[in-house]
């Protein structure tokens, strides 16, 4: 066990070590026979254990043999003196004040008293860690061993204590490292809780608990309420009783996964339940104290010590960033997770924890399914819908935000509240550098550029959903009255309808007038939002169109929906079959508002066609419909009316549409219009362009 050494010069610290740390030095040198590495040919191999153990005598004195007996009968005799010595071999009063907190809170039996209080000392003396260096290549019977001859305990209560049964790995507070292979000493073999453990445990009385900060601590109280998640009420519904009964049935083995994207607010949900359930919520450290990321099985010894040191408190556990253990492997080269590596103690913890414990994850798809399933609830928490969104963008943004701006932010859909939150509270920090005005416009810039960086879609300037100025039913040719369709649906609360016509006829501006109508949030989703060059994800991103809008109790408007429903009979690719399938699956499950518009109305796959419940046609304007559109926009500019205008609208321009009446709006912004016309010759212009004005050009001439 012992091993030959080099004389190494040490600096003297001329400080006499306490009399327990001598009594385990002079062991160590006397039974364990250290004090063969210890004197050396040309003297004393390290002059620190001399003086801690008052031998100072000994350092000046060239070693012989016969003054190596000496040595050793003045080593014994010191031993003798202190053994012998009734005076208390106690340690720092703080130490033994925390440690008898730590003994009452995690049932520490004697023997692992015993060795907690030699780590700490072993891990903050020099002179016993010089003594212990004396020793090396130790396997885990000779630490054993070594521990029973200086702590004076039988070996095999030593072996029991750090057994992996035993209190002191449970808890994390000491363990053997039987993968560490070192040449030096009993310190890097005998790992305490964390690296500022010792100096914890010798610097004031704590709270037992904080004590075990490198393993976990308290979270902070929530940002957020429980009304800021309604958009998962009917989730919340089954978890927070099922909390509540767990927390005071004491029930073991109670596990919830919540995964989503970054910043979908995980971690204050997490905060949010422990509020309400009344519980104190802690958090699993993911770093030591030297703000260093730990490694997977690190973050499973702090987990087991949380674990089983609030085993008898009212709280909650929560384990973020899940990934760490779950999926830190590498499939393509075949290295397992952490988890997987140690399947059978995850299966078993997941089982029988005896706190209630939230892990927290980006993503479900890298975690084995095997795990999964041993979860009692899985969540999905998703950017929220823009209502949730606009009222957490309110919360956060306090009176930083104007309602425009607020409603701006909201349009984002990959707006996460974490985003707004930081943008916020830079802004704040320097308010005194805006306006009032200006404070607003700050925030939406922090977060544009946010956005832009993660390759999404940059804030909106307006709000492109927004119904025109002049939207009138009246003003759409429509094949059915859409007042009598928008009362109708108001009272059945679910419809499935399929606008079509040629462009700019008002199919689109129905659905928002239709979701104003009836009070109801609008979710406009067009092709660039939901098809993916990735195979699966198309279907992907159509199921959690339909989701949202169902959480959100909104009206879902899908333009040009026949990308998705094209006739599978014409298919040439499998993915083209399971993209119209997804859809035809989420139309006949949806029981919300679902409007389709469309411009090929030819090609729709025919099972489609027979899941709207009404199909509607939109058409070009009546002469009417034009010629009183026509002098509402000639009002709104201010132009004189020209009746001999009404000739050309009513007779000649058959193919008018209210898109065309909004794109000559949008010019005169930057193109004076003067008369009217000039506004006749913008919408002449307009149909030109159109196929079917042409024809019936080419027809006339």
């Amino acid at each position: 066990m012992a091993r030959k050494t080099k004389t190494v010069a040490m600096p003297i610290f001329n400080t006499a070590a306490l009399p327990i740390v001598q009594k385990w030095i002079l062991r160590s040198l006397l039974s364990l026979g250290g004090y063969k590495h210890w004197i050396g040919k040309n003297g004393l191999t390290n002059d620190e254990i001399a003086h801690a153990i008052e031998l100072e005598c000994l350092i000046e004195h060239p070693v012989q043999s016969a003054l190596s007996e000496i040595i050793v009968v003045a080593l014994k005799t010191r031993l003798g003196k202190l053994e012998g010595d009734v005076t208390d071999f106690s340690v720092q009063p703080e130490l033994i004040q925390n440690i008898d907190r730590l003994q009452t809170l995690v049932k520490l039996n004697p023997v692992e008293r015993s060795i907690l209080e030699f780590t700490i000392l072993l891990h903050s003396e020099s002179a016993l860690e010089q003594a212990m260096d004396l020793f090396a290549n130790l396997s885990v019977a000779m630490i054993c061993h070594a521990l029973s001859v200086l702590l004076d305990f039988p070996k095999k209560d030593i072996q029991k204590a750090l057994s992996t049964s035993g209190q002191l790995f449970q808890t994390g507070l000491v363990r053997i490292d039987r993968n560490r292979i070192c040449s030096i000493g009993l310190r890097n073999k005998l790992d305490l809780l964390g690296n500022g453990f010792a100096d914890r445990m010798l610097s004031s009385e704590e709270d037992p608990v904080l004590l075990f900060m490198d393993s976990f601590s308290q979270a902070k109280p929530p940002q957020l309420a429980i009304t800021d998640y309604a958009y998962i009420e009917p989730k919340l519904r089954t978890l927070l009783p099922y909390l509540r009964h767990t927390l005071n049935a004491g029930s073991r083995g109670v596990n919830v996964f919540v995964y989503g994207p970054p910043g979908t607010g995980k971690s204050q949900l997490a905060r949010v339940l422990a509020a309400e359930v009344e519980a104190k919520l802690y958090e699993v450290s993911s770093e030591d104290s030297d703000r260093d990321p730990i490694n997977g099985e690190a973050r499973l010894r702090a987990l087991r010590a949380a674990q089983t040191v609030l085993a008898d408190k009212r709280c909650l556990l929560v384990f973020d960033e899940t990934e760490d253990v779950f999926a830190d492997g590498s499939g393509m080269f075949g290295k397992k997770s952490t988890a997987q590596t140690r399947k059978a103690w995850i299966n078993r913890m997941l089982e029988e924890n005896p706190v209630p414990c939230l892990w927290l994850s980006n993503s479900v798809s890298q975690i084995d399914p095997a795990f999964i399933r041993r979860f009692d609830v899985v969540i999905e928490l998703t950017v929220p819908g823009k209502t949730q969104r606009a009222n957490i963008i309110k919360s956060v943004g306090s009176d930083l935000l104007s309602n425009q701006t607020v409603q701006q932010l909201a349009e984002a859909e990959e707006l996460s509240p974490a985003v707004v939150s930081r943008a916020v509270r830079v802004i704040k920090a320097i308010r005194g550098e805006f306006s009032e005005e200006e404070t607003s416009d700050a925030v939406a810039q922090l977060v544009d550029s946010t956005l832009v960086a993660q390759s999404h879609a940059p804030l909106k300037l307006r709000n492109a959903n927004q119904l025109p100025d002049f939207y009138d039913p009246a003003f759409v040719n429509a094949d059915v009255c859409l007042e009598q369709i928008a009362s109708g649906i108001a009272q059945s609360g679910s419809a499935r309808l399929c606008l079509y016509g040629p462009p700019g006829t008002g199919k689109s501006a129905f659905g928002c007038w239709l979701a104003d109508k009836l009070g109801k949030p609008l979710l406009v989703r067009k092709v660039s939002d939901i098809a993916s060059s990735y195979v699966g994800e198309t279907e992907k991103n159509l199921a959690r169109a339909f989701r949202e809008a169902e959480i959100e109790k909104g009206v879902l408007l899908l333009d040009e929906v026949d990308s998705f429903l094209q006739d599978r009979r014409r298919a040439n690719r499998n993915w083209e079959v399971t993209e119209v399938n997804e859809m035809l699956t989420q139309m006949e499950c949806f029981g919300g508002v679902f409007v389709a518009s469309t411009n090929l109305m030819e090609g729709l796959d025919q099972a489609a066609l027979r899941r709207f419940d009404l199909k509607v046609k939109f058409g070009y304007l009546q002469p009417d419909q034009a010629w009183q559109l026509f002098l509402r926009h000639a009002e709104a500019l201010g132009l004189p009316i020209n009746e001999s205008a009404k000739e050309t609208v009513c007779r000649k321009l058959t193919v008018l549409t209210p898109g065309d009446f909004a794109a000559v709006a949008r010019q005169a912004r930057f193109r004076p219009i003067k008369s009217a016309s000039d506004m006749l010759a913008l919408l002449e212009a307009e149909c030109a362009l159109k196929e079917d004005g042409r024809r019936q050009v080419i027809g006339f001439i």
